[in-house]
């Protein structure tokens, strides 16, 4: 049975969506592939899963968190899945090319795919798709807006200190 919640960041309200113990998705306003608020399930703002992510969400706001612990549970295919298991190795503060994940996963010919998958990653920030940037550094698509990644990738990198 899925839940959700909504909770206040320097990003805008992000939507956290849970099923059972574990968090499935984050969503922000206006976000590409953000599905239908009909499948979030109920509201449950008092939730202990959306309490824990709050407060890690919080810690990583403040400059405190650079990992993320609570539990996470996705949904996609095991395609997708890897990929965003090769997110969550991409340091804190740092970046790579669509084309240097796709490496990782042993298969160089699949940036394009790599970026289909990083674009429909369900738990933004958690999994940190904004560290993943285009062949040359720049800022290419971006499921939570390109203006989203810019602040996410500056923060991490101490420009808003």
């Amino acid at each position: 049975m899925r839940t959700h919640a909504v909770v206040d960041s320097p990003c805008g309200p992000l939507t956290l969506v849970a099923e059972g113990a574990a968090l499935c998705g984050l969503y922000m306003v206006d976000q590409r592939h953000r599905p239908d608020e009909l499948t979030f399930g109920s509201h449950d703002p008092g939730a202990e899963i959306f309490d824990r992510a709050e407060t890690e969400l919080k810690e990583y706001f403040a400059g405190q968190r650079r990992e993320f612990e609570v539990p996470l549970a996705f949904v996609g295919t095991p395609f997708q899945q890897t990929v965003w298991a090769q997110l969550r190795k991409i340091p804190y503060g740092t970046t790579i090319s669509y084309g240097q994940l796709a490496d990782r996963l042993g298969n160089p010919a699949a940036s394009r795919a790599v970026g289909l998958a990083n674009g429909k990653n369900p738990i933004g920030i958690i999994v940190p798709c904004h560290r993943v940037v285009g062949s040359t550094g720049s800022l290419t698509g971006y499921g939570g807006g390109l203006e989203r990644k810019r602040y996410l990738l500056d923060f991490e990198q101490g420009a808003l200190f």
